[in-house]
């Protein structure tokens, strides 16, 4: 088949929130990593709390821009649109030029769900999406009869049908396997039937992208000239680079790591890295309620360990009287805002940068506190370092 070069692409995976669509998008920024392509992800988190299945609040996506030079942004407006369902397609179709390919699953747009979103009439058939370049592809049909040689229901076969889209998409863009069928693998290895269902069903995707005639031509981003020199890397994200400092600053500083946390999206991340890490002696705490964890926290200080207490932004809002407290007592305490958009839990999953001022003057009366914002996600790392540095040489509160 033709294969045409492309200096960079924007891709858009969009989904319910049980579709698997983070997971896709994590898979095909690894590989695109490991091919030295540089890149720029933006994830929309899927809502711990689902919205029911089909409609535009539960629709979860990730993007991501891929190109052969230096970028700084995951883009605006998506090349490609891989829509799982017509709630996916409806809530993002907005977004793409004139010109943009759609990857559509065609199984999906019964009545009943297009209705659920509002279409009288089928997009696919309609006319409406006639500046677009539209793929119909019956993903769950195609994913379910490349698993009949499985011992698997319907329902669990339906579930692989992101890994049969990432297939495809990773033969259109030349995107290495290798990684991802060894993550399968590791992922799955209590499981072995469900981690070779996994696999076929990418192998699948990839087979149906080189023998159908709907995809004529497949695209080459080659690797970007400010690629790294080959060797061992990680994918990190800022709450795991942040858990990484903690731990390190606790060690430095010889100290017991003390999280005292309620679990609040997107900050509970880190209460999950650090509870795997009892080997390095800290102690995680799930509290009842957001005071309650920093109280715990502002108690461990007191007692000599390096205290913590995560969360986000109406959660600082709960702390704020105990923070003033830790000012006053002049206890060294690291509060983690991590910053998601919205008053109170109006936009629980959708991650903003919108809480400076609250973090410099969120208190009663004369309480300042250091605060310390990392600029990306590997900083975070050392954002950590800093901000325990800060807290334990002046005895004082640090917002992170």
């Amino acid at each position: 088949k033709d294969v045409r070069r492309l200096d960079r692409v924007i891709i858009r995976f969009a989904g319910d929130s049980g579709d698997g669509m983070q997971l896709t998008g994590d898979r095909f920024t690894s590989e695109t990593a490991s091919f030295g392509n540089d890149l720029s992800t933006l994830p929309n988190f899927p809502a711990e709390i689902r919205a029911p299945a089909g409609t535009l609040p539960g629709v979860s996506s990730f993007q991501l821009h891929f190109a052969d030079h230096d970028i700084l942004t995951p883009g605006d407006a998506p090349n490609v649109l891989v829509a799982m369902n017509p709630a996916a397609l409806k809530a993002n179709v907005g977004d793409l030029p004139r010109g943009a390919e759609i990857i559509v699953n065609t199984d999906e747009f019964t009545r009943r769900a297009m209705q659920k979103v509002g279409y009288d009439t089928s997009p696919l058939e309609d006319g409406s999406l006639d500046g677009y370049h539209l793929h119909p592809v019956p993903l769950t049909t195609l994913t379910v009869q490349a698993l009949g040689e499985f011992d698997l229901s319907r329902k669990e076969a339906e579930r692989s049908k992101n890994m049969f889209a990432l297939g495809l998409l990773s033969w259109m863009y030349h995107r290495p396997t290798e990684g991802t069928e060894r993550f399968l693998r590791s992922k799955f290895a209590k499981k072995p039937q469900i981690a070779a269902a996994n696999i076929a069903a990418y192998r699948a995707g990839w087979n149906f992208g080189e023998t159908t005639e709907d995809f004529a031509v497949s695209y080459e981003v080659a690797p970007a000239a400010t690629a790294f020199p080959p060797g061992t890397y990680r994918n990190i994200s800022g709450n795991l680079a942040l858990a990484y400092g903690l731990i390190a600053a606790s060690r430095q500083a010889d100290l017991p790591l003390f999280l005292g946390s309620y679990p609040i999206t997107p900050a509970s991340d880190i209460l999950h890295e650090l509870s795997r890490h009892k080997n390095f002696g800290v102690r995680t705490f799930q509290a009842e309620d957001e005071i309650a964890g920093i109280g715990a926290a502002l108690g461990a200080a007191f007692g000599g360990s390096l205290a913590v207490t995560t969360t986000s932004g109406p959660g600082v809002a709960l702390k704020s009287e105990t923070i003033g407290l830790a000012v006053s007592l002049e206890l060294p305490l690291l509060v983690v805002d991590i910053q998601r958009g919205g008053p109170s839990t109006g936009l629980p999953t959708k991650t903003e940068q919108a809480d400076l001022l609250q973090a410099m003057y969120g208190r009663n009366g004369e309480a300042p506190v250091a605060v310390v914002a990392p600029r990306t996600a590997a900083d975070c790392f050392d954002a950590a370092l800093e901000a325990a540095r800060i807290a334990l040489a002046y005895r004082t509160p640090v917002l992170l």
